[in-house]
């Protein structure tokens, strides 16, 4: 298959078919009417308020920075205490 991008700034989009209710696919296509967009947008931010919601990160830069955070936050654990030897030194 080949994915072609519509322009260079743009990024690779791979294409999916979802099936929609009929009620849905209406709602959808009013607001998408009353806020000027595309279906294409509407779904892009769905897809990106869902991915927040849940934690996850949207690319490799969120990854990166959120894998970072964590790291920091954790505190390093501390060493366990030295243990005594039960043997006695000879002289």
């Amino acid at each position: 298959m080949n994915y072609e991008c519509r322009s260079t700034n743009e990024a690779q989009m791979v294409g999916k078919r979802i099936q929609i209710e009929d009620e849905a696919w209406l709602a959808l296509r009013d607001l998408a009417n009353d806020r000027s967009a595309s279906f294409q947008e509407l779904m892009d931010e769905a897809i990106v308020d869902l991915l927040r919601k849940h934690g996850r990160p949207l690319d490799l830069r969120e990854a990166l920075k959120s894998s970072t955070n964590e790291e920091m936050s954790t505190p390093v654990a501390a060493r366990p205490a030295p243990r005594k030897s039960s043997r006695k030194k000879s002289v």
